[in-house]
């Protein structure tokens, strides 16, 4: 069948029950459908490839039994599919009996079910989307590969979800940090805030160009890790990791920074970090004495940054996204995070981004740190992206594109420095991108803030995207101030 407006189909469907509002709850209502008639597949599959599998599913629940449609006038519908779903199908598979001893790809149906919720309320109306996603056949491999590109389509539609927004980071990103890191078969690749699983996935398709034997394809398999604490994109991410033949996904349903952080052990950290954690919220006290007095922040993103470097390898690499935030800030944490990054582990590369990449879910500017763990850093390398030519700002309908990391791809392997082609007021030289040594770097206060983008003419924003604004200009300035005060108190000291 053609499936390409499958997604339309749906959302037609579910915008006239009461049950459902917004994107975000639409695309939970789609995926956790999608996910048992995906696993459906996956368990067709391990029931071919060993005669001894059993369902964790009851079979009176599988979707085989209670979801498949064959027109015979006995497939549940109305009150009687809604009596089902909302008082044997949840409760159940919330309540499956697993241990320790559970494979993953079984116990991920108890993980994925614990905190969804079926929201419509009319029967008719979710047998209808049942039977459009039932028709998908994923044993087809031309359906799935134009399924595969459908789901990408639903998750990008997060990026104007409201919150949900926070679960989804570019493609054309993520693929430009995994084309950098060049993770090799038989890594082993984390994301402790995976989201929707995008990281995870440019990293297997990067990695399946590795595979050549079946050997290689159990590397390949065990490759990925993954940690999402909040239910729908768990779910999203269960669900795209099953879609890449990943039998096993190693994803934890839990918060990252729920053990001591000192605890881990060699076992526990990683030959790759791919990340973009959250920005901005507060953390629990409860989950702060899990982290070393001097690396204790209020900003989440810092505390990914301590964890990060606690939970890579010897060798190991990273690929961070970080917000303007904490190359500038100068409160103590982001200080002492960036005295122990720089003093154990090489900076050594920062690409500046423009402020509408993650439009129209944020506008705050951010950037991507490259680290590892070879040596201290000696000098660090800046990059400044600058938006393509013809575009004032990305935005849904001109997102940003694979092409437009094509000039910095190009530069990383032949850097150099790049003036500024227009000049400030002072006519002072200004950069695109320069290398810095790490005692400049040490000496400017630990500032990162450089190679940033020029002042260009007062452009009139939207009202939210102008509060963003003023917050960063505010935090920059506030981070000044304190610098003023620290050295106006120490000259008091000393007198």
């Amino acid at each position: 069948m053609g499936i390409g407006n499958i997604l339309k189909r749906l959302q037609d469907i579910m915008r006239n029950d009461e049950g459902v509002n917004g994107d975000a709850q639409r695309l939970e209502q789609i995926v956790w459908i999608l996910f048992l008639k995906v696993y459906d597949a996956k368990e067709t599959q391990w029931e071919f490839d060993d005669e001894e599998y059993v369902s964790v599913i009851p079979e009176e629940l599988r979707w085989r039994n209670w979801a498949v449609d064959k027109k015979d006038g006995k497939a549940l519908t109305g009150e009687e599919l809604l009596n089902f779903i909302n008082n044997e199908l949840f409760p159940r598979l919330k309540n499956l009996d697993i241990d320790a001893d559970t494979p993953i790809k079984k116990a991920i149906v108890k993980y994925t079910f614990t905190d969804i919720n079926n929201y419509m309320k009319n029967g008719i109306l979710l047998r209808q989307v049942i039977n459009i996603i039932d028709e998908i056949k994923f044993t087809n491999p031309n359906e799935r590969h134009e399924f595969n590109e459908i789901y990408e389509t639903m998750l990008k539609e997060l990026q104007s979800a409201g919150n949900a927004g926070e679960f989804y980071t570019p493609r054309p990103v993520t693929n430009f940090m995994v084309n950098m890191i060049k993770p090799k078969l038989g890594e082993k690749i984390a994301d402790f805030a995976c989201g929707t699983g995008g990281f995870l996935t440019s990293a297997l398709d990067y990695l399946k160009e590795q595979v050549k034997t079946a050997e290689d394809l159990n590397l390949y398999n065990d490759s990925i890790y993954g940690v999402e604490m909040k239910s729908l994109p768990y779910l999203l991410c269960i669900t795209n990791l099953l879609l890449h033949d990943i039998d096993n996904p190693k994803v934890e349903h839990r918060n990252s920074f729920d053990r001591n952080i000192k605890d881990y052990s060699e076992d526990e950290k990683y030959d790759v970090v791919l990340m973009n954690p959250p920005y901005g919220g507060n953390l629990l006290k409860e989950y702060l004495i899990n982290f070393p007095s001097n690396l204790r922040g209020s900003e989440t993103a810092d505390l990914f940054i301590a964890l990060i470097m606690y939970r890579l390898k010897s060798f190991g690499r990273a690929a961070v996204i970080l917000p303007d935030g904490f190359l500038f800030g100068t409160d103590n944490t982001k200080i002492n995070i960036k005295t122990k990054l720089l003093k154990e582990f090489n900076l050594h590369t920062i690409i500046r981004l423009p402020s509408s990449v993650f439009a129209p879910y944020t506008s705050i500017t951010t950037n991507i740190l490259f680290f590892d763990k070879s040596m201290p850093t000696s000098e660090i390398w800046f990059y400044r992206l600058d938006m393509p030519e013809g575009y004032k700002n990305f935005s849904k309908t001109k997102p940003i594109k694979n092409e437009h990391f094509k000039e910095v791809s190009e530069w990383w392997d032949n850097r150099k420095e790049i003036i500024d082609e227009k000049q400030n007021e002072e006519s002072t030289t200004t950069y695109k991108s320069k290398c810095y040594s790490v005692k400049e770097i040490i000496e400017n206060g630990y500032n990162l803030d450089l190679c940033g983008y020029p002042h260009e003419e007062e452009i009139i924003l939207e009202p939210k995207e102008l509060i963003a604004k003023y917050q960063k200009e505010r935090a920059k300035l506030n981070a000044e101030i304190d610098k003023i005060l620290e050295e106006v108190s120490k000259l008091l000291e000393e007198d």
